[in-house]
């Protein structure tokens, strides 16, 4: 299936590009969330007529997000969880938990900018948490574990 990309998708590629993708890809998620339109003839036409808009949008998402990645430099979060003595987490601190801990904060955040290679947090303790805030934008929080006392 061959798509005209409408924005940066990371490891598939930049604005303006026709790129060649899986069906389900293409029918599932990129063209459903707004990322590309099939390359028709129409579609190039209509593409090339608004080249200026889409570069002009995508422009102004990434210094939104340049300017969101300014605010959470330095920025850290305390969660509490409930614990046993030895410091292990009855449950587990996720990428909702962290969310919504920055929310709360006055940072907005939404689940799927978290970045948790790792897995959850199953331990107390201080850890490092990557933002994913866009394609070409990324920044590290920290992240702190309590006791729910």
């Amino acid at each position: 299936m061959e798509l005209i990309l409408l924005q940066k998708v990371v490891n598939l590629g930049n604005l303006g590009d026709k790129v060649k993708v899986k069906p389900g890809y293409g029918r599932n998620f990129l063209i459903p969330y707004g990322k590309a339109v099939p390359a028709t003839a129409k579609n190039l036409a209509d593409f090339e007529a608004r080249r200026a808009d889409y570069e002009a949008k995508a422009g102004a998402l990434l210094d939104a997000a340049q300017a969101r990645k300014d605010k959470f430099e330095g920025a850290a979060v305390t969660i509490k969880a409930n614990a046993s003595t030895e410091g292990k987490l009855y449950g587990s601190v996720g990428p909702r938990d962290i969310a919504e801990a920055f929310t709360a904060a006055g940072l907005a955040l939404s689940k799927s900018e978290v970045v948790m290679g790792e897995g959850p947090i199953r331990r107390m303790g201080e850890f490092e948490i990557h933002l994913h805030l866009h394609a070409d934008v990324a920044t590290v929080v920290k992240v702190t574990v309590v006791a729910d006392v």
